[in-house]
C-alpha cells in the first residue's frame, strides 16, 4: 500500500526561482541559485514585504536563522541572511539584504516572534540595527561589553580579558596583555619546508639553507658492499663468543660449601621434652573401642 504524504521526501528547485522572482517584482534586486540554493536578494525597506510574502502565499512558513556576514570593503559592509524553510515544500532559501553601521533595518518580528532573539544576536556579533525591535539588548556578550566580535576590524584578541582576583575575591577586568606578540603560522609541514626563510636560517650559509627541505625520494640509498652494512669474518667472529673473556660466567668460583647435616644427626642436639616423643599411640585404635573389628582396625 502506498502512503502519499504531503511533505515530499526531497523538492526540486527547477523553476521555483524563476515562479519567486516573478512573486517578488520590484522588490527583488538578484536571484541565483548557488550550491543548489535559490539565493534572492531583495531591496532593505522592502524585506518585511517580501518575507510575508514568501510566507504567506509561497508556503515558506518558518524562519530558521538570520545570518550576518562583514565585507569591510563593500559600502554596505553587512549582508543579512534570512534562511526560510517550507515545511510542506520540503525546501529552503535564503532572503538577503544589505546595510551599513548606521542604517538600519526593518524588523521582521511582528511576522515570527523568535525573530526577536535572532536580531539581537546579529545586533550583538555585528551591530547591526533594527528598526521596530523594541528589544534590542546584547544577548551573547558580557554585561558591558565594548565593540562587535564578528566584525572583521574586530582584533582576534578583543581589548579586555578577565579574572579571577584572589585579593578582592571578584571577577576582574582588566586591557589584554599578551606575552609575546600574536603571530600568524601557515601550517606548513616542516618535512615540505616554507617558501620563507625561517627565524634562524639567516645565520647559514645560503647554500645550506637552499639545501634544506624535503629528502630527495627519487634518489634512494643503496648499499653496494659489505663495508656499508657492518657485515664480514670480523662480524661473525664477535657474533660467535657468546661470552665475554673477563665476564662472572668466565670467572672460578673456587669450591662449593658443603652443606650442613640434619637437624635430627646431630649429636649435640638436646633431646626433646615431655611426652610428645613418641605419637604413635595417638593414632592407634584400641581394643576396647566398639567400633574396632578383629584385626583392630576402625570400621
Amino acid at each position: 500500500m502506498a502512503i502519499v504524504h504531503s511533505a515530499p521526501r526531497t523538492a526540486l528547485i527547477t523553476g521555483a526561482r524563476d515562479t519567486l522572482a516573478a512573486a517578488l517584482g520590484p522588490m527583488l534586486v538578484d536571484a541565483h541559485e548557488e550550491h543548489g540554493e535559490i539565493l534572492l536578494s531583495v531591496q532593505r525597506d522592502d524585506l518585511p514585504d517580501a518575507l510575508r510574502l514568501l510566507r504567506d502565499e509561497h508556503a515558506y512558513q518558518q524562519l530558521m536563522e538570520i545570518a550576518g556576514v562583514d565585507y569591510p570593503q563593500r559600502a554596505d559592509r553587512f549582508e543579512l541572511c534570512y534562511c526560510l524553510l517550507s515545511l510542506t515544500k520540503n525546501h529552503r532559501i535564503i532572503v538577503k539584504v544589505r546595510t551599513d553601521e548606521a542604517t538600519p533595518v526593518p524588523t521582521v518580528t511582528h511576522l515570527w516572534p523568535n525573530a526577536g532573539w535572532l536580531e539581537r544576536e546579529v545586533f550583538d556579533l555585528f551591530g547591526v540595527l533594527f528598526a521596530g525591535n523594541t528589544d534590542l539588548r546584547r544577548i551573547l556578550t558580557d554585561y558591558g561589553f565594548e565593540g562587535h566580535p564578528f566584525r572583521k576590524d574586530f582584533p582576534l584578541t578583543g581589548y579586555t580579558e578577565l579574572r579571577y582576583s584572589e585579593d578582592e575575591k571578584r571577577v576582574v577586568y582588566e586591557p589584554v596583555e599578551l606575552a609575546q606578540d600574536l603571530r600568524q603560522f601557515d601550517f606548513l609541514s616542516p618535512w615540505e619546508g616554507a617558501d620563507y626563510v625561517l627565524p634562524g636560517d639567516e645565520k647559514a650559509p645560503p647554500v645550506e639553507a637552499e639545501t634544506r627541505g624535503a629528502p630527495k625520494v627519487d634518489e634512494p640509498k643503496t648499499t653496494s658492499g659489505p663495508a656499508q652494512t657492518g657485515a664480514g669474518p670480523k662480524a661473525d667472529a664477535e657474533a660467535a663468543q657468546t661470552v665475554s673473556a673477563g665476564g662472572p660466567a668466565k670467572q672460578d668460583a673456587g669450591e662449593r660449601p658443603v652443606a650442613p647435616d640434619p637437624t635430627e644427626s646431630r649429636p649435640r642436639q638436646a633431646p626433646r621434652a615431655g611426652t610428645t616423643q613418641r605419637t604413635g599411640s595417638a593414632t592407634e585404635v584400641k581394643p576396647s573401642d566398639p567400633r574396632a573389628d578383629a584385626d583392630g582396625d576402625s570400621v
